[in-house]
């Protein structure tokens, strides 16, 4: 797979070169407006219930309310592996040897040991109820957890509280933004299937690379804006199949593989892999693939400060 994944990139790269605007590409008639909305602040909510107030800022945020009131109101469901966070569970295993395998070879270290991520400095960017920060806390990592809805933060704390070796994780109920003003910065930071639900996909990647200390690695999850992730990921997941509730993702709102190695480029981190998630509707379990034509992780590095 590796030397397919290596093509791939390589061709998302030369995409990306010779198309400096985000162009939209024959295989969605209907991206060129989707792409011109992409770029814009998407939709905001007055409705603040649930959600902790942060004080006035300068900066710019990234912060989508609407989306902060949508996983407000199902955040006690966090670690129920049969309820709206299903498929996270599911696919939290793949998802973690994406990470195993691509960070123990950025930081040289040994995938076998139990505690790879030994004296690493994470932090979990949109960590909902920490189904991934824990696991990476078990690693080794010293990690940080950070989201913006106050209730997912509770929930994290509390379950984390149940072992030792979590208990070590920092939850901060903040933003990417705020962390970058305290000028916080970490060998990894990773952002699993939350840029899909910001309201400015730069200015979040931003935040990421500013977070990510010189040569260290950024890891970020979605969903590919294509035809067969919105008949997959929304008419099938949340209509058919009721894994997600209905609305849980707006396809305007999916990013291309293309558009995505774009603006990791503009701010200074370099993709150097990237890979598909395969669902097994027989066995019922997610692999990693060479297909990015739906759910797909990226590995980059910083280049510069």
């Amino acid at each position: 797979m590796a030397s397919a994944s290596s093509k791939l990139l390589t061709r998302i790269r030369i995409i990306c070169s010779t198309h400096t605007p985000l162009a939209p590409t024959r295989s969605c008639p209907l991206r060129a407006l989707q792409t011109s909305r992409l770029f814009q602040s998407r939709p905001y909510s007055n409705d603040q219930n649930n959600i902790k107030s942060t004080s006035a800022s300068s900066s710019i945020s990234s912060l989508n309310q609407t989306e902060l009131v949508k996983f407000s109101a199902i955040a006690d469901s966090w670690w129920d592996a049969d309820g709206p966070f299903r498929p996270l569970h599911i696919m939290n295993p793949t998802r973690l040897a994406f990470i195993r395998s691509t960070l123990c070879r950025h930081f040289g270290k040994d995938p076998n040991t139990a505690r790879p991520f030994e004296g690493l400095k994470f932090v979990d960017v949109g960590c909902g109820g920490g189904i991934l920060s824990e696991p990476l806390a078990r690693m080794g990592a010293a990690v940080t957890g950070v989201d913006a809805v106050d209730k997912n933060i509770t929930i994290a704390r509390l379950h984390a509280d149940l072992d030792p070796v979590t208990a070590s994780i920092e939850y901060r109920c903040t933003t990417a933004e705020k962390l970058v003003e305290e000028q916080r910065e970490f060998d990894a930071v990773l952002a699993l299937e939350v840029i899909e639900h910001v309201a400015d996909p730069t200015e979040f990647c931003k935040s990421l690379s500013a977070l990510t200390v010189t040569q260290g690695a950024t890891v970020i999850s979605t969903i590919n804006r294509s035809m067969r992730a919105y008949a997959t990921a929304i008419v099938a997941a949340e209509y058919l199949l009721q894994w997600l509730p209905k609305g849980t993702h707006d396809w305007s709102s999916f990013l291309t593989p293309e558009e995505l190695v774009l603006i990791l480029q503009r701010s200074s981190v370099s993709i150097q892999e990237m890979a598909g998630f395969a669902y097994n509707p027989l066995s019922g379990q997610w692999s990693l693939s060479d297909d990015i034509g739906v759910n797909f992780i990226a590995y980059g590095t910083k280049t510069n400060g």
